[in-house]
Parts: C-alpha cells; sequence; structure tokens
C-alpha cells in the first residue's frame, strides 16, 4: 500500500516521508516503496540505516524518552546523533517518534537551540 500511495503523489514533487516504529528489518523495503525521505526510529542508529540504505535522506532519530531526562543528557544524546551523521547531506534531525505528552517545553527548546548550534 505505501509503494501504491507513493507512486501516486510522486508526480506532485512534494516531499515524502516513510516512516514507521519498529521497521529496523523492514528499511531497504520502506525505500523500494518509494519517498523522498525515511523516518528512522530510535531504535536503529543512524550510520547503520545510512549504509544499508544508501543515498536516501533520513530523518530521526532521537528516543522521545531523552526529552523527559536533563537538558545535559539531551545534548549528550542530540550531540552523538549529529556527530554520527556529520557531513552526510541529507539527514533530518528529528525525534524517532513524537514528542511524549510530559515532555517540559523547556527541554525542546534546548535541543533545538543544540541542534541549531551544530557546526559541521
Amino acid at each position: 500500500y505505501s509503494k501504491k500511495i507513493f507512486d501516486a503523489l510522486a508526480p506532485t514533487n512534494v516531499p515524502r516521508i516513510h516512516f514507521g516504529t519498529g521497521t529496523a528489518t523492514l528499511l531497504e523495503l520502506m525505500k523500494e516503496a518509494g519517498g523522498s525521505v525515511i523516518g528512522i526510529d530510535w531504535r536503529v542508529p543512524l550510520d547503520q540505516a545510512s549504509q544499508r540504505l544508501g543515498a536516501i535522506a533520513l530523518q530521526g532519530n532521537l528516543d522521545p524518552a531523552v526529552m523527559l531526562t536533563s537538558p545535559e543528557i539531551i545534548e549528550k544524546h542530540a550531540r552523538e546523533i549529529l556527530t554520527q551523521m556529520n557531513g552526510r547531506r541529507g539527514h533530518i534531525f528529528n525525534l524517532g517518534h513524537g514528542i511524549l505528552p510530559n515532555t517540559p517545553i523547556e527541554n525542546v527548546e534546548r535541543l533545538v537551540e543544540v541542534i541549531h548550534n551544530w557546526n559541521m
């Protein structure tokens, strides 16, 4: 079904993100199905996903639970992801799934600050 949807959307030239959770064994099939970007959940290291998928944009993949910790831990995990993807074109930093309901807004602000200040 995903392929059918992505094929129908292809003529629009709108970026299409293919995302699912728990899809570690399906990444290659997700790429085959189409889309401009593959969303990677927090269970798959981005550098491994990049090696497996080759030249396609990747989105992800901070564990949403990290956002419930301290600003220092959030920064540490964010920097690990940014370092893994340093120099790789086509990485969109994001959580590996949605923001959890009790996530403090201050933690979200800190994450955005860390990402914006990252120097490749």
